[in-house]
Formats: C-alpha cells, structure tokens, sequence
C-alpha cells in the first residue's frame, strides 16, 4: 500500500452541535482522520457519541459547523455514488423486491450501459452476497440478515470509491452476524475498495480491519488511539482465539475502551439507602416467622451485627439445593398446519440454589423457549419444571424476569415502574419500606440521579437498569434474564453486565441468562448450559467455569485459562453452525480439548452434568 498518496477520505478539525443558544448539543469536536486508499478502518465507539453523525458527515449527508471534509482533496459537499453507505436500518423499498432494490441503484448510476449490461451487474452483486435464492422476494419475506445482505449489495452495486458502514450488523443475531462479517471480508479482499466501518464490536473490528481507532464517548466526542492490526489476511476468529498478537491486541483495545467510560462515567455506587428487612408475600404465607427472618437475611445488605443475623446466614448457606431448580425431561411442542413441531425434547438440568447459570446456542435452539417455561409465560408441554420443591405451572412473584426490551411504562419514573412490582410483592410493608427497596437497588444499578426521571427520558441503557433493579427488587426465588443486553451497544453491555454480577453477588439469587454472546456467558456463569440446534433441542454440553469471583472484564482478559474456556465455546457454536448435528465423540473431544489447556494448577472438577447430554 503506498502511503505516500493523498488521503482518500480526510476530517481536518470537524466540529459539530445540534441545536441553538443554550439548548446547543455539541457531538463532535476536533475530529482529525486520514484514510489511505483500499484501507479498511473500523472506529469503535461509545453509544451517543456521534458515530452516525460522523458517517454523515463522510457521506455527505450532513456538513459540519466548522473544519474540513474532503473526499481525494477535494470538500464534500453532498451526496455522492463515490461513496456508498450501508446504515444499521435497512432503508429498503417495500415494494419493489431484491433484485428490484439493487436494479434501482444501478440504473441510477450506470445510464451508459445496455439493458443487459445492468442486469448483468444487478445478479452480479447479488450472487456475492448470496440471495440469488430469493431475488424475487420483497423484503417482508426476509429475515434480518437477508435485508443487510440487499443494502449492502445496493451500494457495491454503485461501484463506490469508499464504503461506509455504519454499525450494518448490530441488530443481527450472533450466527448472521459472523457470515455478513466473513461476507464483507470477502469484499474488501476482492474489491480492494476502501472501507470504514463503524462498530461497537472489538472483535468484529480486528477481524475485518486494518487499523481500529477508538472514539471517546460523547458529548464532544472525538477520535482516540488507533491500533494497527498486523494480523494475516483472511483471518479465521477461530484460530484468532489462540492468536498471541489477537489475544493482546484484544486486550489493550478493551482496557483503552474501558478507561475512557471509567473517565466519563461515575462508576454505580453502593447507594446509601439501606436495604428493610421486608418478606416477598408469597413466602410469608409459607413460612413462619424464624423460616421467614432466614430466608429475608441474604437480601439485607447492611445488617446489625448479632447472633441470629449470623446463624441465620449461615442456615442458608447451608440449605443451599444442588436440585433447588429441577429441569425433568421439559419439552415444547408447538402445532403447525404441517403437524406438530418440537422445538425443545427431553430438556435436563439440575440448578444449585444461588447458581448463576448460561444458556448459550444458535438462534433457533429454543433457548428462550426454554426460559419462558421456567417463568411460567408458556405452557410446557411434557415433563416438567419444579422450583423449591413447587412444580411450575404458570406465572408467580417468586421469578423475575428481565427481557431483551426494557417493557417499562413510558408515563412512569423509572422509580414508579419499580414500585408497581414491590407494592405487589410487598403489600403488608410500609410505604416507606417499599420506597426505601426502590431506592435502594435504583442506586445499586446507578440511577441515584435519573430515578424521578420519566422511563420515555431514558435511553436504553439507562431502561435496561431500570429493568434489573425491578427485576432484584422483587426478591424473587430465581433470576430469569432473556438477551438482557443484546440491543445495547457492546460498551454499554460491559457497564450492565458488571452492575448486574455486583448486585448478584449481594443478593445470591437463582439466576438464568440466555445469551448469544460468548464473553458475557463466561463472565457471568458458574456454568454455561451449551444447546444444540433446534428443533427438538436438548443440552449439548455443560461448562463449569471455575474463574474466581469477583469477576471484572480485566480480570478476565489477564486469566491464563479464559481464552481456554473462550474457545470451547466457540468450538461448540462452530460445530452446530449451519444445523449441523455432530456426534456425541466431537462434543466429548471440545470438551477434552479445553480441559487439556487449563493452565491453572488447581485440578478440573468433575461436574457429574459437565458432560455430553
């Protein structure tokens, strides 16, 4: 690459506000950016840091307040097929269909051509992302993944001098995701076309990039360090997993990453309100009054000191259930105009009381399915589910569950929307008890100072907080998270998943989260439950992760044995991709493979579930 040329994109000092006088939101200030022709360059940013506007800004779309853009030296100034641009929506034409989208864009630009020529063109681009399948369909009958596949098609159809993505894979499930990257590896390999990439994925950008550089989060957001990733092209994430220079640049861009939200953010304090010693109402009426003051002691934070405080912590520690959640043959069948379909069979697990379980697998597997029986919001359709000895039959006070959207009242304060749960599991309590249990774990997932603020006034990180503090403040017997972070950008998942391992381990709850995400199963699980392909899913293999608590993002990226356990779940999605059915001999060798590269000298326990179901 001769890095001698003028720069084919250039931001000389870029500033831009939104708004006027007093109500001006400043969102970038002095951004400075070079990139060389047929260079791939991921940004990596922060949610509400002007990332959009800075594709704007290079597209044309928005000029800024003051500084320079220019496109090969000369100031942009619009619009421009030279530069394509590929959003994180999908921007499509309802009504026309895939080849009628992508023929749109060609037409636009390749006036020159026969008839023919085009045609030729529009079946090209859409062989390379391969929807030759479906280029009749309109894009109501695709999927997620199949829609980006068209945009992006659309705008190599325009034959750019630079492509602009931003975030294009964000809202894609974990599998889609990995093909449109290895898609878009193809392209820049192939095309040589230069190529910026916004993303809120570090590992999306090491595999696709040639440098990555990071932005501070807003407002006033800019550019921070660049890294230069020297890894050979085309690269494999799995073989990255073992990678030296992966392994560290991974972790240097991560705690870079990290330290900027620390410098901008106030970390979640401990919060001042004390915790009242007050029972759930569904174990009140089951016990009595020593049974209830034992089983309310893990939940108090701040305690007197005395005798029975401690006996009573003890008592449960010491009653803690390796079959306190019982899974028992648990399936799921659905009916279809085609006949009856089994989306989960012969379901088995067995959870602790107080463990932090993972249910990780491809989309489709019935992961959710299997997380909505255990709340009680579907019906299970054989066998069953039996939690503390009580067969779950439907929804109950005693399961708290956290989805993937917030689900807050939009009219409420983020500390009515809590209140309207404890005032149903607490109705014997004060109203300055119940308001004291508010208060308390709104501070605890750090919104000491948003908590009188409408949920509507909220982003979605700061309603995801909301929905955890319900979801604790609830004293519920088990934990059931579905995705809770998956909309969220990765950064603003790295802040969630730690409020939510702090708040944990006071509280010591039965917890389950379904996750698609490989980093957050690890961080968060004392096993992480592996699920083959639906339908008619069952477990695959189980993990016990025995990486010490407390857990931190850091602490994990120093620890020789992570990478090991990173892998072997990587091996496992691997071997499912795709709807395959591996053999019970390659699950056992995935397991055997982590075990054999532990480096910790601590013996691997024998999990008698930690085996190929």
């Amino acid at each position: 690459m001769n890095t001698t040329q003028s720069p084919v994109l250039q931001l000389s000092d870029v500033a831009l506000s939104y708004g006027q006088g007093t109500d001006t939101n400043p969102v970038l200030t002095d951004v400075n950016l070079s990139v060389r022709d047929g260079e791939f360059v991921a940004i990596v940013g922060f949610s509400g840091a002007g990332k959009t506007t800075l594709i704007s800004i290079l597209a044309g779309l928005q000029p800024p307040d003051r500084g320079a853009a220019l496109f090969r030296d000369r100031e942009i100034t619009g619009p421009s097929p030279e530069r394509g641009v590929v959003f994180q929506s999908y921007s499509l034409m309802p009504w026309l269909s895939v080849r009628g989208n992508i023929a749109l864009a060609v037409d636009s630009v390749a006036t020159g051509l026969s008839a023919s020529e085009r045609n030729k063109r529009v079946n090209d681009y859409i062989n390379l992302v391969g929807l030759e399948h479906a280029a009749g369909r309109k894009p109501a009958e695709l999927s997620g993944g199949m829609r980006q596949r068209v945009a992006v098609a659309r705008a190599l159809a325009l034959k750019p001098e630079v492509l602009l993505l931003d975030e294009p894979l964000s809202a894609l499930d974990a599998l889609t995701r990995a093909r449109l990257q290895d898609e878009l590896a193809d392209i820049s390999r192939h095309s040589k076309s230069t190529i910026v990439l916004i993303t809120n994925d570090v590992d999306e950008a090491l595999l696709l990039a040639d440098r990555v550089i990071a932005m501070t989060p807003g407002p006033s957001a800019t550019l921070g360090r660049a890294f230069d990733v020297t890894l050979q092209k085309p690269r494999d994430r799995g073989a990255m997993n073992s990678d030296p220079e992966f392994i560290r640049l991974r972790a240097t861009i991560t705690r870079y990453l990290l330290s900027l939200n620390e410098q901008h953010n106030n970390e979640p304090g401990a919060g001042e309100t004390p915790l009242p010693n007050i029972v759930p109402i569904n174990v009140a009426q089951a016990l009595d009054k020593s049974a209830v003051q034992r089983w309310a002691t893990p939940y108090i934070t701040e305690l007197p000191a005395s005798a029975d405080n401690a006996e009573g912590i003890a008592d449960h520690k010491a009653t803690k259930d390796d079959r306190y959640l019982q899974f028992s043959q648990t399936g799921k069948t659905y009916p279809t105009p085609d006949g009856p379909l089994t989306v989960v069979k012969d379901f088995e697990l067995s959870v602790s009381k107080g463990e932090f379980v993972t249910l990780i697998g491809h989309s489709g597997c019935g992961k959710s399915t299997v997380l909505s029986m255990a709340a009680g919001l579907n019906p299970i359709s054989s066998g069953g589910i039996v939690l503390d000895g009580k067969h779950i039959t439907d929804a109950g006070p005693d399961r708290a569950v956290v989805f993937q959207a917030p689900s807050l009242m939009p009219w409420l304060t983020a500390s009515e929307n809590v209140l309207l749960g404890v005032e149903r599991v607490f109705p014997n309590a004060s109203a300055g008890e119940r308001r004291d249990t508010v208060e308390h774990y709104l501070e605890r997932v750090g919104l000491a100072d948003a908590m009188h603020r409408k949920a509507s006034a909220l982003s979605n990180g700061m309603q995801q907080r909301v929905g955890i503090a319900r979801a604790f403040a609830l004293s519920p017997k088990l934990l059931l998270l579905d995705e809770p972070f998956g909309m969220l950008d990765s950064l603003t998942r790295w802040e969630l998943q730690d409020v939510l391992m702090e708040v944990w381990s006071q509280t010591e709850l039965t917890a389950i989260c379904v996750t698609h995400d490989v980093d957050e199963a690890i961080l968060l699980a004392d096993r992480v439950v592996m699920m083959s392909n639906g339908p008619q899913a069952r477990v695959g293999n189980i993990m016990s992760v025995q990486l010490p608590r407390p857990r931190t993002r850091d602490n994990l990226l120093a620890h020789p044995d992570y990478y090991a356990y990173r892998e072997e779940l990587l091996d496992f999605l691997e071997a499912y991709e795709g709807g395959a059915n591996p053999s019970e001999d390659v699950l056992r060798s995935i397991a055997k493979k982590r075990a054999s590269s532990m480096t910790s000298p601590k013996p691997l326990a024998v999990d008698p579930q930690e085996s190929v179901a």
